[in-house]
């Protein structure tokens, strides 16, 4: 059978909500804001398809570079690369000191 490689594949847990965390997010996480230089983590919504990171950047951190239309821009270190993603606010939590 021929191998199928879509960008949501292996992840059947990592994108599924517990029992009673299902449905729509808050508001509040919809008009978060974020300063430039400021540190966030990224945790994917699953119940929000649109502006979603790719799945491999889930739990990461990173630094917020800009602003895009209604999405971030992020800079994360993968290794010795540095990665440039663009997600909403919705898979976006600000890091606590």
């Amino acid at each position: 059978m021929a191998k199928h490689n879509g960008i949501k594949k292996r992840t059947r847990y990592k994108l599924q909500k517990g029992l009673r965390e299902r449905g729509m997010p808050n508001v509040t996480s919809v008009i978060q804001h974020f300063e430039e230089g400021q540190k966030v983590h990224i945790v994917l919504e699953p119940s929000v398809q649109k502006g979603m990171p790719h799945p491999r950047f889930h739990g990461r951190t990173g630094t917020i570079l800009g602003q895009r239309g209604r999405a971030w821009i992020l800079e994360i270190k993968d290794g010795n690369a540095t990665k440039v993603v663009i997600s909403r606010p919705q898979h976006l939590k600000a890091q606590k000191y």
